[in-house]
């Protein structure tokens, strides 16, 4: 784009007011009469953003020129440097560039400068300029776009939106350069109160994302150099392409009691008689997300819990939490909560209990049969009811008396094997009376949304400084806290550019 030459002029808004009549006259012309609604969309779209950008560089040009009349008055006040050391000189005509939302604009601006010492420009505190050319609107535009979609369609929608005013891997290094401030963000969070009737519900997954050789833990970094070595076009069978890094998501959420029966969750079997209406399950309420590929899971754990003490600080609501079963995790939630002091209600997530049940349903009976689901649906109600550990040493010695072959054997055993090994998880009858949840979909949908939308789409491998920014800001977005979290951010930023006790102004003294 042609830079735009300020001059002097009486008035400061002659250009863009040029501009703007430029623009009537084309479209009051007999050309434009020709025109369809899409030629003047067109139009107006260029012209438009034309207008937008001579506007702020002419108000950016009247601000120089009201700077340099102060010192021509006589200004009597010098600026004291970052290091405490006064600028005693002031030289004017110091401009910068600054990619906008319309543009490329040019920051003039008097430097106050000092021997052997860096130049202080006031007006960019004033003007909260970024450290470098990209103003913060046209970040925050960036990180929208880049967090929703891949990063060529992040570049193609701000080249539309504001021309070319940068490039994709600016636009990378300003994903990751937004995400810095995500945890001091949500330690100012103060949630809204709730009753101690309402459950607190914590519920925590994991979810693999392929990186880069480079962005491995070190672990599955050595293992896939070690199978890259053998130089197989194939993997063998269960072998694992050590690709991956795992993410640990967790979220928080209220929600209003919704005591349930056991053949609410399940249909009795032979199917329901219509008599009665099934009852809804809990919703979840003022829902919280977080997520992380760089921090280990008990940090994710920690924050999440966090979060749910300063929704409960002093622990008088019900704290229920759910996981898949994986034996890391109840031992992180049991160290967590052993540090805290609190009382939770640890519950495996019922979907993956009726995988293991199903499984073992096809050991006795043709999958897709009305005997494999009458089967599958006693059973689960038995478990639902507080019996697993009852349902586990009947379906091994039904077993036992049908012979099972060694193969059709093993779903059942691995069926009574999880069972037996997490009953004090399977308390699903005391959840069902007081209306908790007893399934995760809503972390396994905080999953989808924050990870397989966005860095699990084909073709995608990611470094970890790229891929922990989307996610976190993902998670961000998805909690609803984009707009508070930028404010933030933009104040944070200006305070690490422009610290108030550095920039400090003396009144000159005679």
């Amino acid at each position: 784009m042609t830079p735009y030459d300020t001059h002097a002029t009486a008035d400061p808004f002659a250009d863009s007011l040029s501009a703007f009549e430029a623009l009537t006259t084309t479209l009051s012309g007999s050309d434009a009469g020709t025109w369809t609604h899409t030629d003047l969309e067109e139009y107006l779209d260029l012209a438009g953003r034309e207008l937008l950008r001579l506007l702020l560089q002419d108000h950016l040009d009247l601000r120089a020129m009201r700077e340099e009349e102060q010192i021509r008055s006589g200004d009597r006040h010098l600026v004291v440097g970052p290091e405490g050391q006064v600028r005693p000189w002031r030289e004017t005509g110091h401009p910068r560039w600054l990619a906008s939302m319309f543009g490329m604009v040019r920051v003039t601006r008097v430097a106050h400068r000092g021997q052997g010492v860096s130049n202080v420009h006031p007006a960019d505190a004033v003007l909260s300029l970024p450290a470098g050319r990209h103003s913060t609107g046209l970040r925050r535009l960036a990180v929208t776009e880049a967090v929703r979609g891949s990063f060529d369609q992040a570049h193609d929608a701000v080249t539309r939106r504001c021309g070319n005013v940068l490039g994709k891997r600016r636009l990378e290094e300003l994903v990751v350069a937004a995400a810095v401030d995500v945890d001091s963000f949500y330690r100012t969070m103060i949630p809204v109160p709730c009753s101690r009737e309402m459950p607190l519900v914590v519920q925590v997954d994991g979810k693999d994302v392929v990186m880069r050789p480079a962005a491995l833990r070190e672990a599955t970094r050595r293992a896939a150099e070690k199978a890259a070595g053998g130089h197989r076009a194939r993997l063998a069978p269960g072998e694992k392409p050590n690709r991956k890094r795992m993410a640990t998501v967790a979220c928080v959420f209220d929600t209003h009691p919704a005591p349930r029966r056991p053949h609410d969750v399940i249909h009795p079997p032979g199917g329901r008689s219509g008599e009665r209406t099934a009852r809804p399950g809990p919703r979840a309420e003022s829902k919280w997300c977080t997520a992380s590929l760089v921090r280990p899971p008990e940090q994710v754990i920690a924050d999440a819990f966090d979060q749910a003490e300063a929704r409960d600080p002093k622990h008088l609501r019900p704290w229920v939490v759910l996981v898949d079963g994986a034996r890391h995790q109840l031992d992180l939630i049991a160290a967590e909560t052993g540090r805290r002091g609190v009382t939770v209600h640890v519950l495996l997530d019922f979907v993956h209990v009726a995988e293991y049940v199903w499984a073992a349903a096809h050991a006795f009976h043709k999958p897709g049969t009305t005997e494999a689901e009458s089967w599958a649906a006693e059973y689960l109600t038995g478990i639902l009811a507080g019996h697993a550990a009852r349902v586990a040493a009947e379906m091994t010695g039904q077993a036992e008396r049908e012979h099972l072959s060694a193969s059709r054997r093993e779903a059942v055993d691995a069926c009574e094997r999880y069972l037996t090994g997490h009953l004090d998880q399977l308390h699903y009858d005391t959840a069902l009376n007081n209306g908790w949840p007893i399934a995760t979909g809503a972390v396994e949908g905080a999953c989808r949304h924050l990870i397989a939308d966005r860095l699990d789409i084909t073709g995608a491998r990611w470094g970890l400084p790229g891929a922990e920014a989307v996610l976190r800001l993902r998670a961000v977005v998805s909690n609803g806290d984009l707009d508070p979290y930028w404010r933030y951010h933009a104040a944070r930023e200006h305070e690490r550019l422009y610290p108030t006790p550095d920039q400090r102004t003396y009144a000159l003294t005679s």
